[in-house]
Parts: structure tokens; C-alpha cells; sequence
């Protein structure tokens, strides 16, 4: 491993070339906290979970956005046809009726159980991660790499998961000399920082994986 100093230039240089949160590419800004951004933002973990590449997942992600399905009612009330067409559109071809069917079904799910509000899963968790983690898996098409998804991000406004990295995220950085132990890892950068510090490791482990 590389020390301490080497890590914090590697850290800084990963922030400043590929800092970018998913959720921020998409403009979802999780730091607002509110019930259509949480549902958004489970909305593209469920599209980035998928075998997929990212590219496409996020264009899915944005064209259900343009079409107004921003929250679980706007998408509840949606057709499985225009869903599935939407997501074809975009890309999500393989899985877009299986995709539009989780979709809707999600939507549903929360609107039967929170009231349209994820921050009522978090209560529901009692704000404990392995909880709040067991009810996203819930959702059908949001399993452990869903989940993963949800929670790397999330973390920006839901502080008990803080510090989280998946396992995708800290293969990567033991690659570039940061070592694997997530808390040594978020002493890198300053805690506002440290879900766009995974982001950035997610993209530079993406790009090792295709070369």
C-alpha cells in the first residue's frame, strides 16, 4: 500500500477526474432528502443493477425522468407499455418488460408502505444499516448490488451508513495503492467527499474492467 501522503494525492486526483456521483450525472440532488429524489434515486439503483452497461442504464434512468415519473405516484399511474416503450428507447432493450414490471411494482410498494416516501423505510430501520439494507431487498430487482448502489450514494444524507464502499469499489481502490479497509479509505478525503470518492472508484474500476 502506498503511503499516506501518495494515498491523498491518488484521492484527490480520483475526486478531481471522475468525482461525479451517479446520482449527481443525473441531477437527483440526494442532498435535498426528499421523497421524489430518494425515488429517484432507488429508480436508477434498480436500472444500474442490472447487467447492463452504465451508459445505458443511466440514459433509462434520465428518459423515465423527462417523461415526468419522478416520484412513486407520477409512476405508479404510468402504463407497463409506455414503461416498457421508454426503456426500449433508451437502450434497456433486454430487460425492458421484466425492468417496467419492477418498476411498477416498486412504485406500488411504495406507495403502500411509505406513503410514497423512502425516509419512512429509514424510520421503519430505526436508522440501523443492516435494517434499512434488509427492506431495499424488498423490492423486487433490488438485491445485494442494488442495494449497494442505493446505499454508496445515500450515505451523503443517510449518516449511519457513512462509511460505505462496496465491494466493487474497494477492489478498485486496493488496485491504485489505497488499501481495502473502508474507514482508513474515507480519512482520504473529507466526509462530504467520500461518496464521490467511490463514485470515482466505481468508474476507474469500469474502465480497468474494459480494458
Amino acid at each position: 500500500m502506498n503511503s499516506r501522503t501518495e494515498r491523498e494525492e491518488i484521492a484527490a486526483r480520483l475526486l478531481d477526474e471522475h468525482g461525479l456521483t451517479f446520482a449527481g450525472q443525473l441531477e437527483i440532488y440526494l442532498e435535498k432528502n426528499t421523497p421524489s429524489v430518494l425515488f429517484q434515486w432507488w429508480c436508477a439503483s434498480l436500472l444500474l443493477s442490472a447487467r447492463i452497461q452504465t451508459s445505458i442504464a443511466m440514459r433509462a434512468a434520465n428518459a423515465l425522468f423527462a417523461r415526468g415519473w419522478t416520484t412513486s405516484r407520477k409512476l405508479a399511474d404510468s402504463s407497463w407499455d409506455d414503461r416498457v416503450r421508454v426503456l426500449n428507447n433508451a437502450g434497456y432493450a433486454r430487460y425492458d418488460e421484466r425492468t417496467a414490471t419492477m418498476l411498477g411494482n416498486g412504485a406500488e410498494r411504495v406507495l403502500n408502505e411509505y406513503r410514497g416516501d423512502l425516509r419512512k423505510l429509514r424510520a421503519r430501520a430505526a436508522r440501523r444499516p443492516e435494517d434499512e439494507r434488509k427492506l431495499l431487498k424488498e423490492f423486487k430487482g433490488i438485491g445485494d448490488v442494488g442495494a449497494d448502489i442505493f446505499c454508496r450514494e445515500i450515505q451523503i444524507v443517510w449518516h449511519e451508513l457513512y462509511p460505505f464502499a462496496d465491494a466493487k469499489a474497494l477492489q478498485a481502490a486496493g488496485a491504485l495503492g489505497l488499501g481495502t479497509d473502508v474507514r482508513q479509505l474515507a480519512s482520504l478525503v473529507q466526509g462530504v467527499d467520500f461518496a464521490r470518492l467511490v463514485a470515482a472508484l466505481i468508474r476507474t474500476g469500469q474502465r480497468r474492467n474494459k480494458g
